[in-house]
């Protein structure tokens, strides 16, 4: 079998498995991810061995610490990958439910059901969380999935593939619910993106290179989760000591991942008190890189260049700028934005809701960090994706998000 049968095949699998699996009761599917928690629990060492393999080899090619976060598993992670599976299992699915009826004056009957979305296919890189974790909201909502994990994480995926087939055989049913394309040659996506006779919708969840040529490409309808451009403003009617806290668990809390803060911006009336602070608080621990202003007060920071306002580092790097009022930090944030996530610090409600108003990302903040853009952090238990588009979802991707409708439509013998 050459690569583009064994793609082909593997959603053909998927395709011919969702008419079934869609119509699954919810005791069945509770009944799956409560054993795919429990095969987590008891295959630890397994799981733990197998991704020794990913990151050693890893190392070897130089990958960045905050990138080898992202791959590493270990007994806590794993512990929360299958506690997170049980929330999965527990949240309320909206799937099967008549959200509106109404009656014509023919009698016709007119609903409005909603339905799994069908086959859904992500290609993701380096977090191998991201393989039980997609698994396990297709399944809830009563999606079938096709997994296309990175190079850098095979041994890890295949092994959790392997778990998460043991569980959906254990619960009687067929494992090609959970499909994975283990081959890693980049063809495999460029055969996967043509398959829309197949596949419902295409999540594409890693850097920017692996979005654009997704959206550019794909032949498939795209949910487009984008890169984590996110930024912090500090407004002069701040409270400093709770921006200090937020500004610091925004960048540095986990500075892997898409929601840390990248850019920070600060009101040009509390600068010269507020910089120093920050500053001090992240000597030694991010490295600072600021515009003409900013260097004025802390001229020994690295100097910002054009490129840094639109990057996202996933590091321990932050960008500075002072700018002289809301309106802009309003226009900075939308010209650079990857449209993720942005964090207002204000005591003041007027500015407050202008930043929430004119603000064109997928989740807008006051007095809080951006690190909560977040599946479980907003009571989805997890999520496939961040959407930064607009159609049909936007933000964390939860089960109801992997959902669309149906008209069912009930007469008694009505023509036209």
């Amino acid at each position: 079998m050459n690569l583009q049968e064994y793609v082909l095949n593997k959603a053909k699998k998927a395709k011919d498995t969702s008419r079934k699996f869609s119509s699954s009761s919810e005791t069945d599917k509770i009944r799956i991810l409560n054993y795919i928690s429990e095969e987590l629990m008891a295959n630890k060492n397994y799981i733990i061995s197998e991704n020794q393999k990913d990151v050693e080899s890893a190392k070897n090619t130089g990958m960045s610490s905050s990138l080898l976060d992202r791959l590493l598993l270990n007994q806590e992670r794993i512990t929360k990958m299958a506690e997170g599976v049980q929330k999965v299992a527990q949240l309320q699915s909206s799937v099967g439910n008549i959200s509106q009826m109404w009656k014509r004056p023919n009698g016709l009957m007119i609903g409005k059901m909603v339905v799994p979305l069908g086959v859904i296919a992500i290609i993701y890189e380096s977090r191998p969380n991201v393989t039980v974790d997609a698994a396990a909201l297709c399944i809830k909502s009563g999606n079938c999935v096709v997994l296309r994990g990175g190079s850098e994480a095979i041994h890890s995926n295949n092994a959790l593939v392997k778990i998460i087939h043991q569980a959906i055989e254990r619960a009687g049913f067929s494992k090609d619910i959970v499909q994975f394309i283990e081959i890693t040659d980049r063809k495999a996506v460029d055969e996967l993106m043509k398959l829309y006779e197949y596949i419902d919708v295409l999540i594409p969840r890693g850097g920017p290179s692996l979005i654009k040529n997704t959206v550019e490409n794909s032949m498939i309808p795209v949910i487009q989760t984008g890169a984590g451009n996110c930024h912090v403003y500090v407004d002069r009617q701040a409270d400093l000591e709770k921006a200090l806290k937020i500004v610091e668990n925004a960048k540095i809390s986990r500075p892997s991942v898409c929601n840390a803060a990248e850019k920070l911006l600060v009101h040009k009336d509390i600068a010269e008190e507020f910089l120093p602070k920050i500053y001090t608080l992240f000597e030694k621990k991010v490295e600072l890189r600021g515009c003409e202003k900013t260097l004025k007060i802390i001229p020994q920071m690295k100097a910002a260049q054009e490129e840094d306002w639109s990057t996202e580092y996933l590091d321990y790097i932050m960008a500075v700028k002072i700018v002289d009022s809301t309106e802009e930090a309003i226009n900075h944030i939308n010209k650079y934005s990857t449209k993720h996530s942005e964090a207002i610090i204000t005591e003041n409600y007027t500015i407050a809701q202008k930043f929430l108003n004119e603000i064109d990302s997928a989740a807008v903040y006051v007095n809080a960090s951006t690190r909560f853009t977040d599946g479980e952090e907003f009571g989805f238990g997890a999520e496939m994706g961040i959407s930064t588009q607009k159609l049909h979802v936007r933000g964390p991707i939860g089960i109801n998000e992997l959902t669309t409708t149906k008209y069912i439509i009930l007469g008694n013998g009505q023509v036209r």
